[in-house]
């Protein structure tokens, strides 16, 4: 019997999660959440535009989705600037018995160490007292910075760092509350966005560090380190979420790194453009605008580079479909999972299951 599923909201990456889940033989679309009044009626397929009605309509109304217990929501809703709300959110989801695949807030990706305590505390209690289980991932923070670099790992003899980067053009990237806000880009050098404030960068992607630390058997030092280049615009720049004038931030480089005794052993770095001709000194894919890469230092030296690209050429939305399906493809695993919390280091192997084109 397929598992009956509601997809919570239909932005950039819900869009793509409706296509995966009505192409999925194991799952049923059985609702649709929406924050946008215009949506509401709308049917799942012409919102996530593909071509043919779905039989079923969007909605706002969050009791009528929690009502009838579907058996999973795959949450994708916009969290980095409603963190905490957010959460809320998610415990409400699992105290009612509803398991969660969600694509944030990323520090829940493996919070240990990040969160306080009590929350974590909640968290798991609303598990229990709901059954239910909760898991965050995606792409970056997710696989490519949880699963494949620890799969690495099992082919060494000697690990003296995994780095995992990403290294990607940003200018075709339709998110402007990241790009503008969060990144900062095309504000004054002077301001200091928000995810360059003290700790930030820890909490949006310590998780994925403090996560192959623990599949490593490592205890890190503390805190977690921060470094962080800004570039200027020689000229002015467009995108499609941002303007990038003259002189105001144009491309960034950071890094998040895990020591043990002052040693980098776990390291995620960002290189991010604006334009794919900045910053020519800087780390390039070896095809396409965007990839990411696991570089692994000891015995045997390892280097595997993950890209991808849509049909239409575009890495940025194909990095949204990959991030869709990460959380669609582990519904299954997820609802037979213990109650609680759930990270990559406590699922089984995920696959694709069911979605080889016939």
């Amino acid at each position: 019997m397929a598992l009956r599923v509601v997809e919570w909201s239909t932005g950039t990456v819900g869009r793509h999660a409706i296509a995966g889940i009505d192409a999925h033989p194991d799952l049923e679309l059985v609702g649709v959440w929406v924050s946008n009044p215009e949506k509401v009626g709308k049917d799942a397929g012409e919102l996530a535009d593909l071509g043919r009605d779905l039989g079923v309509a969007a909605t706002d109304d969050r009791d009528a989705l929690i009502a009838p217990r579907p058996d999973c929501i795959v949450h994708t809703a916009m969290t980095d600037d409603r963190v905490m709300e957010s959460i809320e959110d998610l415990i409400f989801f699992v105290e009612s018995g509803i398991n969660v695949v969600s694509s944030g807030p990323v520090v829940l990706q493996f919070p240990q160490g990040i969160l306080p305590d009590g929350l974590l505390e909640r968290i798991a209690a609303a598990g229990a007292s709901g059954g239910a289980s909760l898991h965050v991932n995606g792409i970056d923070p997710g696989f490519a910075n949880d699963v494949l670099p620890l799969s690495m790992t099992s082919l060494s003899q000697r690990i003296d760092e995994v780095r995992c980067q990403e290294i990607a053009d940003y200018s075709t990237y339709y998110q402007p509350v990241v790009m503008r806000d969060l990144f900062g880009f095309g504000k004054p050098m002077d301001t200091t966005p928000l995810l360059l404030s003290p700790g930030i960068l820890s909490m949006g992607w310590g998780s994925v560090v403090r996560q192959i630390a623990a599949g490593l058997d490592l205890t890190l030092d503390e805190p977690l380190v921060e470094r962080v280049e800004r570039v200027e615009a020689d000229r002015d720049y467009s995108t499609v979420s941002v303007e990038i004038p003259k002189g105001t931030m144009a491309a960034l480089r950071f890094e998040v790194a895990g020591q043990v005794n002052g040693v980098d052993r776990v390291v995620l770095e960002h290189y991010t453009r604006t334009h794919a001709d900045q910053c020519p000194d800087w780390p390039t894919p070896h095809e396409g605008d965007g990839c990411y890469r696991i570089a692994i230092s000891g015995e045997p030296e390892m280097t595997v580079e993950f890209g991808h690209h849509g049909e239409n050429g575009d890495h940025n939305v194909s990095g949204m479909i990959v991030t869709a399906m990460r959380l669609v493809n582990s519904v299954a695993a997820v609802v037979d999972a213990k109650p609680g919390l759930v990270t990559a280091l406590d699922l089984p192997l995920i696959t694709g299951r069911g979605l080889v084109a016939e």
